[in-house]
């Protein structure tokens, strides 16, 4: 079996406390819209592109409204309710085990469904940007999790194959496209991703903290 050599984060719900704030903005914006989804619907969306999650919601409910114009209320909205905040809500533990899979000389890719400006706002506001050796927007891509697609081109971007990384993802939709990469999974147990199923996930942590992560690579490649 390959030696496991990169890692790739997802960021919202893994990096950056972040699905409260996306919650809050995506229920403002469908009051606007007069429409009510439940809870349960809501909550299938993460993981995914935000343009995936608004043209499903607009056709489903025919509104008469362009995917792409909700999409950048959305976005700025997000944009400037990370800008106003005086410390980003960055995960316990991750920037410390970041800079430890760094110095172990691991390759280092973000693979995010957000937009690239917020993937470089919330990187470059908590001084990690320089550890990642490639970041993956999944809005510029034309299919977003649970295609691997994402995941397949961060592999791709450091020369790697898909046997030699390990994802680490909060969201179920994000689980599926890893393992559909070909991929080892961690599952981040985020209680603010609305517990998600992270069964197919190889191993499950809800402590980064905890994280013997050296021991895991080890274990994972026998």
């Amino acid at each position: 079996m390959a030696d496991i050599c990169t890692v790739i984060f997802d960021m919202d719900g893994v990096i950056i406390d972040s699905e409260p704030i996306h919650h809050k903005i995506e229920q403002e914006i469908l009051i606007e819209l007069g429409i009510h989804i439940p809870e349960a619907e809501h909550n299938q969306y993460i993981g995914t592109a935000s343009i995936e999650m608004w043209t499903h919601i607009i056709n489903v409910h025919q509104l008469d409204v362009s995917p792409h114009e909700i999409v950048t209320t959305n976005h700025q909205r997000y944009i400037q309710h990370l800008k106003s905040l005086e410390n980003l809500p960055v995960i316990e533990g991750v920037t410390c085990l970041i800079e430890h899979l760094n110095h172990s000389g691991k390759k280092l890719v973000l693979a995010s469904s957000s937009a690239r400006e917020q993937i470089e706002l919330v990187l470059g506001g908590l001084n990690i940007r320089d550890y990642f050796h490639q970041v993956v927007s999944g809005a510029e891509l034309p299919k977003s999790k649970p295609d691997p697609m994402i995941f397949l081109e961060a592999a791709a971007l450091v020369g790697v194959s898909p046997a030699e990384c390990i994802v680490i993802e909060d969201s179920q939709h994000g689980v599926t496209a890893a393992k559909a990469a070909g991929m080892k999974c961690i599952g981040f147990d985020n209680p603010n991703s609305c517990r998600q199923d992270l069964s197919q996930a190889d191993l499950i942590t809800s402590d980064f903290t905890d994280l013997d992560i050296d021991f895991i690579l080890e274990e994972l490649t026998k």
